[in-house]
């Protein structure tokens, strides 16, 4: 089950997470919405303690899918921080939301560790 927050919640849940946190903004309406919901909860079991997994109500929510200017649902966006890392909008498929979502978090897991060093490890690797 993906923990839902709403617009009173979501800059503690999200920017101060000390993880990547995938924002999954869904509508009860959304049957794709529904549809993805176990491929999402098994990514984030998967990575357990590397990402957070959060749902958006963006009919509940107007304030946040006006800011992130959603245009279509399911729209996933990874963050770290306050900063939007990976946005994905269209779904191609449980395989293909996979792969992508595992990009995500491999991508993002190198962009830390470079970051993390000094600049003269980075001219040794």
């Amino acid at each position: 089950m993906v923990l839902s927050v709403s617009e009173r919640t979501f800059a503690q849940e999200v920017f101060e997470a000390s993880t990547p946190v995938l924002v999954h903004f869904w509508a009860p309406w959304c049957g794709l919405c529904r549809a993805i919901e176990p491929t999402i909860t098994t990514f984030e079991s998967d990575w357990a303690g590397k990402v957070k997994l959060l749902g958006v109500n963006a009919d509940q929510c107007f304030k946040l899918a006006s800011t992130y200017r959603l245009t279509s649902l399911p729209t996933l966006i990874l963050f770290e921080g306050d900063k939007v890392l990976f946005r994905l909008e269209r779904y191609q498929g449980r395989e293909e939301l996979r792969r992508t979502l595992d990009y995500w978090m491999l991508a993002t897991q190198r962009s830390s560790q470079t970051q993390r060093l000094q600049p003269q490890e980075v001219g040794n690797r």
